[in-house]
């Protein structure tokens, strides 16, 4: 039982399938803080860079605007198209700053997972309004976790922002007192004091909340011993139907074994050890090849359907251990025991010849050149 609950735990590191799946799902690792730091860091570095050109087409825009026009005075007709000529015109003045702020909006969430794009989060999905399931996700830690940033990122804003204005009371009190043309840029000054304060304790959250992020997508990602199992079924196959599958392979392999066995010229065996069967076709074979080879049990199958077949049997023990050691089926032989297969090969010409017109019966070849290397019973001296 206590192993059964093991299996069902998420204690596994999720695989790549398993990260791969919730990718396409749109399941990745992001940090809403991360993007929101990126935003507000690009629109302080685009209002550095082009305040003073915005401020001066503002300028002139406000001057513009505010500057008495007789015709639009008695033409109130005029009135919506000269507020549409205004109004292109600011949107233009912030459209470079615009484009900057939505290029960095869009390309922040790369930061951290690359380009993702899925529609399947936009899918109906009608466990979504199951209240159950959506009080389970409120409690749950990542609501915690995001509950406590809100009022973390609150606090920091609002501290930061106090302890700004508090570090300035004298500066900020004497804005008053000072003429427009220097007000303005001290104004300005403790603006971007204050701006790079709350960055620097953005910049803290977002390095808490990037490494949780990824630590809780990696949480959830986690599988149990038997998706673990499961996965490894469908990828590599079920060990049993992979053992079963080997098993026909081998059985199929082995009765196209037996099934050349009739054809093949002659039978070396050890005797009781090993057996090899030998074809040679001088027409279409450079040299013979072993069409079948067996030890104990399958080297008595094979002497069998050689007897049923009338193949010539030979024993030959150092060239039957050495065929069945170093050849393969379907290959042909070594050159270094063309000789002596060559004998063998010569011996069962010679004894079709008998059978066919008579005369005195070959004498079997004993004592064949059989290199010493290539005998394991040699080798295991």
């Amino acid at each position: 039982m206590a192993e059964e609950d093991s299996d069902l735990e998420k204690t596994e590191s999720p695989s790549q399938r398993r990260l791969d799946q919730a990718r396409e799902e749109g399941q990745v690792a992001r940090s809403r803080e991360l993007s929101t730091f990126a935003v507000l860091m690009a629109g302080g570095a685009g209002i550095w860079l082009m305040g003073s050109a915005l401020s001066q087409h503002l300028i002139a825009l406000i001057k513009d605007g505010l500057t008495l026009d007789t015709n639009l005075a008695f033409h109130s007709e005029l009135l919506v198209p000269r507020l549409h000529e205004l109004s292109m015109a600011t949107l233009l003045a912030f459209l470079p700053l615009l484009g900057l702020l939505l290029l960095v909006a869009v390309s922040s969430p790369l930061l951290l997972n690359g380009w993702l794009f899925s529609l399947k989060p936009l899918q109906p999905n009608l466990n979504k309004l199951n209240p159950l399931t959506g009080i389970g996700r409120m409690f749950s830690t990542n609501s915690l976790m995001e509950l406590a940033k809100a009022i973390a990122k609150s606090l920091v804003v609002g501290l930061v922002g106090a302890w700004v204005i508090w570090h300035n009371k004298d500066a900020v009190l004497q804005l008053v007192s000072e003429p427009l043309a220097f007000a303005i840029p001290h104004l300005g000054s403790l603006i971007w004091g204050c701006f790079a304060a709350i960055m620097g304790g953005m910049l803290l959250i977002v390095a808490v909340d990037v490494p949780f992020q990824l630590w809780e997508h990696n949480k959830k990602m986690k599988m149990t011993k038997e998706e673990v199992r499961q996965e490894a079924k469908e990828t590599e196959g079920d060990p049993q139907v992979k053992a079963r599958i080997r098993s026909m392979q081998r059985e199929m392999a082995r009765r196209r074994m037996m099934a050349e066995i009739p054809k093949a010229d002659v039978v070396v065996t050890n005797p009781t050890h090993y057996s090899v069967a030998l074809k040679y076709n001088d027409n279409k074979m450079r040299a013979p090849m072993v069409v079948a080879k067996g030890s104990h049990l399958m080297a008595a199958k094979i002497k069998e359907i050689a007897r049923e077949n009338n193949v010539p049997i030979l024993e030959a023990p150092p060239l039957a251990r050495a065929l069945h050691r170093h050849c393969e089926l379907g290959q042909t032989i070594p050159e270094a025991l063309y000789t002596a297969v060559a004998e063998v090969l010569a011996y069962v010409y010679q004894l079709r010849r008998y059978k066919q017109v008579g005369g005195a019966y070959p004498q079997e070849p004993h004592e064949l050149p059989v290199p010493k290397e290539l005998d394991p019973a040699n080798a295991a001296l």
